[in-house]
């Protein structure tokens, strides 16, 4: 019943149910499901349905006040930890965008840390990811997403913002016109659907291509770099991962217009107890390696 009390909470200060669904990231029907659960379970109207938008009713306003009540007790009772050190299973979902060898490396610094925890990793598409995350069958998320989250310390944080680089071979890059109208003509080898790089290059080069000419589908980026160099077409890829290691015969793309970078954000579950400082410290190693 927290849901919705924290969705009924949100609607009286949002004014608006699609905003709400923004926020909390549900489905319109959703939110008004939510609602109309915590109505059910209080027996009274909480909204006037007919006024556009829904105002409070009175029982509304008098709820409100002691749903506010219920969701700082609860804060507070959160500040509570459990003593001793951290010790059990976190369940841990990354992006593929970010699941790469570098993470080996925040992966090692939280083993000599926190030797009794032990990290299940699940590597995935942002969406999934998300969706795994709603239905708490993971503890702890790390995605990519082409829109901004209001930074912040709770439970959803935005980490850094990840830049990314148009690659092709040299001997392909000088016989392409190096316009966004060019690079949408182009030939892509891309990740299948549902990429968040793909997604947003593709909205980026909507008003010179109505599809993107995708010659080849390959998740691994590897393998891409490979195709790349080939000279079979254009792809994307990190631009911090390019600079800190170009791959040989292959060069960056400066397209005059085209700035594309995807946002990466984090996501803990509030019910983590003695794995909350173990989440803390995952977000912050993740921040330091994303710079």
């Amino acid at each position: 019943m927290l849901d919705e009390i924290r969705t009924f909470v949100l609607l009286a200060e949002e004014g608006a149910i699609h905003r709400v669904a923004a926020r909390v990231r549900l489905t319109q029907p959703a939110v008004s499901r939510q609602i109309q659960r915590l109505e059910q379970a209080l027996g009274v109207e909480l909204l006037d349905r007919r006024q556009k938008p829904p105002r409070l009713t009175p029982s509304g306003v008098e709820a409100l006040a002691h749903c506010r009540q219920i969701l700082a007790a609860y804060a507070d009772m959160r500040r509570i930890r459990v003593r001793g050190e951290p010790e059990g299973c976190l369940r841990v979902g990354i992006a593929h965008g970010l699941a790469d060898e570098r993470l080996a490396v925040v992966i090692r610094g939280l083993r000599e840390a926190y030797p009794k925890v032990v990290l299940r990793l699940t590597a995935g598409w942002s969406d999934e990811l998300a969706e795994t995350f709603q239905q708490g069958k993971l503890d702890v998320i790390c995605v990519l997403s082409a829109f901004r989250t209001t930074r912040s310390r709770g439970e959803n944080a935005a980490l850094a913002r990840e830049p990314l680089a148009v690659i092709s071979s040299s001997e392909f890059a000088r016989a392409l016109n190096v316009t966004r109208a060019g690079v949408a003509r182009a030939p892509w080898i891309l990740s299948p659907e549902p990429c968040d790089a793909r997604r947003l290059l593709a909205r980026a080069l909507s008003s010179h291509s109505r599809q993107l000419n995708v010659v080849a589908e390959v998740q691994d980026a590897g393998l891409q770099v490979a195709l790349v160099r080939e000279g079979l077409g254009l792809s994307l890829l990190p631009l911090r991962r390019f600079r800190a290691d170009p791959p040989e015969g292959v060069v960056a793309l400066d397209v005059r217009g085209l700035h594309l970078a995807l946002h990466v954000e984090f996501r803990r579950s509030p019910h983590l107890h003695n794995l909350e400082q173990v989440a803390e410290a995952l977000s912050t190693r993740f921040t330091e390696l994303l710079g």
